[in-house]
């Protein structure tokens, strides 16, 4: 039996209180909606998830408000096998919420931090002997970037692998930067840390985290797929995979728990990048974030389908 690799995922527990509707509402608009779901959420308990299903061992730290959603979250977290010791519950705060609205095929998102923005830099020092056991640490900004740049020194001073996923985007400093492993930005967020506009080649963003510091970028580019670079390589492109859309909203989350679990199972970094499209390809043939991430077998058994397939077209 291989070493299942030990993942630490630090971030956001939400409830995602999801909304179809045919269409988005104008400004000052009202529209009839079709459907309402309570959904566990948030960037770091959707990871973890994802990563669980995969077969890592996960540990979740993080903070929730002792409040019934709270209460689900933890549960939904431990029936996948995610370990929760080291999430708290906090009676001084409700637990964080996403307001998602689903309508044309995208969703737009408000999320309320709640309980998440009292994930403190604190808290991490009674966890710290987690993070000195695992093989990875896997972080979002969906906590107070200060926690973010505490766990990153904590990471490092154990020697471990840190993966930052930067969103939702804010300027991060060059100290943090240069502390990362593997930065996975999408496009919209590499504009911002790196400084310039959305329609600047993604090669040149890449090109200047590198600069300050970042051993590897990854930038996600939806359907197309992923595009990564490391410190003294080029630009190296990775093509999506052509899939039925239900629901994307965990597409980036599935896709850094996939290039983490492969990280720490000692994959290369073009077959790590590769294995997470394919685990995000098939998260979003279902719905709901946690609900989409996939196992390692399911992940197997569809793209060795999908090979099979081509093979036996090539023949024809």
């Amino acid at each position: 039996m291989d070493h299942r690799p030990k993942i630490v995922v630090i971030g956001s527990l939400n409830m995602d209180l999801v909304v179809k509707a045919v269409r988005t509402p104008k400004r000052g608009e009202t529209v009839m909606g079709e459907e309402i779901y309570f959904i566990p959420g948030g960037k770091g308990a959707n990871q973890a998830v994802g990563l669980a299903r995969l077969g890592a061992e996960t540990t979740m730290i993080g903070a929730v408000g002792s409040d019934a959603f709270g209460e689900e979250l933890k549960k939904a977290l431990q029936k996948d096998g995610v370990n929760t010791s080291s999430v708290k519950m906090l009676d001084s705060a409700a637990t964080g919420v996403a307001s998602i609205l689903l309508a044309e095929g995208d969703n737009s998102i408000v999320v309320i931090p709640g309980a998440n923005a009292r994930c403190f830099p604190e808290d991490l020092d009674q966890y710290e002997e987690i993070i000195a056991e695992a093989d990875l640490v896997l972080l979002q900004l969906e906590i107070p970037l200060v926690t973010v740049e505490y766990a990153v020194e904590l990471a490092q001073k154990h020697g471990k692998t840190v993966i930052l996923n930067p969103a939702p985007a804010e300027n991060l400093s060059e100290d943090l930067l240069s502390k990362v492993d593997y930065l996975t930005p999408n496009r919209s967020e590499l504009a911002l840390i790196a400084r310039m506009s959305e329609e600047s080649p993604i090669a040149k963003g890449m090109e200047r985290l590198l600069d300050v510091g970042v051993s590897c970028c990854i930038t996600t580019l939806g359907a197309e797929g992923a595009a990564f670079m490391e410190q003294g390589g080029s630009l190296v492109e990775v093509p999506g995979h052509k899939v039925s859309v239900v629901d994307t909203t965990g597409a980036g989350d599935a896709f850094n728990a996939g290039l983490a679990y492969a990280l720490a199972r000692k994959k290369s970094i073009q077959e790590a990048v590769e294995f997470a499209g394919q685990v995000s390809a098939l998260a979003v043939t279902k719905f709901g974030a946690q609900g989409g991430m996939p196992t390692l077998a399911e992940v197997e058994a569809y793209f060795r389908r999908d090979e099979d397939e081509k093979d036996r077209n090539l023949k024809q």
